[in-house]
């Protein structure tokens, strides 16, 4: 797994082209799971871990790790499956999602597998498991799970998505009223986070699940307004990570659209790292934000919003 992140070059090839790799990996049973390796800094042999008091049930331990305690969450219990056993002979995915660094705790370590966001579909509904999955997808005609880690993360640390008295009054040099935001992300928790969010600028907010549903939208509003659709919908705020169509190829998509391209997106996704940077300006977006801290996405929407009375 040493060579598991390959270069910065190599893998913004793939921006615009709506692909994700996927990291695959089982938990306590012989069902597929899969996590975006963009998210993933290194998987190895889990190391001995550290009982801590009053932790959460979900957290086996803390591990110490390159002179980092990090905890260590048992992926399986996370979903409403069984303790994973034996655990020093089993796998940890040590992750950054949301500005944190977090093991995985998982029973063994697949492959990875370069896949289409075409092919990724959103959860079928149900009770149980599927309240924890993003998406899913079919690889060698076996179902693979995706799962919403920032559901699990919301329920181990509860994220504030309050936005602060100063940020919510400050002033926005247009008529709010007349204006709509489009929210993109297929996690239930990101989208009620933002939503909570943004409410309190005053705002119209329409949400969508994928970049398939927010780009159908936009060109709807286009047919409907003749063009010009960012006097109605001045800002995007989309995921990267999305079933049918990533974040990416929307923003490529809007940015190449005559009718769409004055629309000012903000990608807001848990992604991190150095690969990023390379790819927000390979599409195009006009600002990223690593979730989640509300006060900094008002700012952002605010930004772009005031900007518009100098258009």
């Amino acid at each position: 797994m040493a060579s598991i992140l390959d270069s910065v070059n190599q893998r913004t090839q793939m921006v615009g082209q709506n692909r994700l790799e996927l990291l695959m990996f089982n938990l306590a049973g012989k069902q597929r799971f899969g996590i975006n390796v963009f998210k993933v800094r290194e998987v190895l042999q889990c190391p001995k871990l550290t009982a801590m008091p009053q932790r959460n049930p979900l957290v086996r331990g803390v591990a110490h790790i390159r002179g980092q305690a990090i905890s260590i969450i048992d992926l399986s219990m996370a979903t409403g499956g069984p303790a994973i056993t034996d655990i020093e002979n089993r796998f940890v995915i040590i992750s950054e999602y949301n500005r944190t660094v977090q093991g995985f705790l998982v029973g063994g370590v697949d492959r990875i597998m370069n896949i289409n966001w075409e092919d990724v579909m959103p959860p079928p509904k149900g009770a149980g498991r599927d309240a924890y999955l993003t998406a899913v997808t079919e690889i060698e005609n076996e179902l693979v799970e995706i799962i919403d880690v920032e559901r699990i993360l919301a329920d181990i640390v509860p994220v504030n998505s309050d936005v602060s008295e100063e940020v919510a009054n400050a002033e926005v040099n247009v008529a709010k009223e007349d204006l709509t935001i489009l929210i993109t992300d297929d996690s239930s928790v990101a989208r009620n986070q933002i939503k909570r969010a943004l409410q309190s600028l005053g705002i119209n907010l329409e949400v969508k699940k994928n970049g398939k549903e927010a780009l159908e939208y936009l060109k709807e509003k286009a047919k409907e307004l003749g063009g010009n659709v960012h006097t109605h919908v001045p800002v995007m705020v989309s995921d990267v990570e999305m079933p049918v169509m990533d974040g990416y190829t929307l923003t490529a998509e809007v940015k190449a659209d005559p009718d769409l391209r004055d629309i000012h997106v903000i990608l807001h996704t848990s992604l991190s790292g150095v690969f990023n940077q390379a790819m927000v300006k390979k599409v195009g977006a006009d600002d990223f934000i690593a979730k989640f801290h509300p006060d900094e996405l008002a700012t952002a929407v605010q930004k772009w919003l005031n900007t518009e009375v100098t258009i």
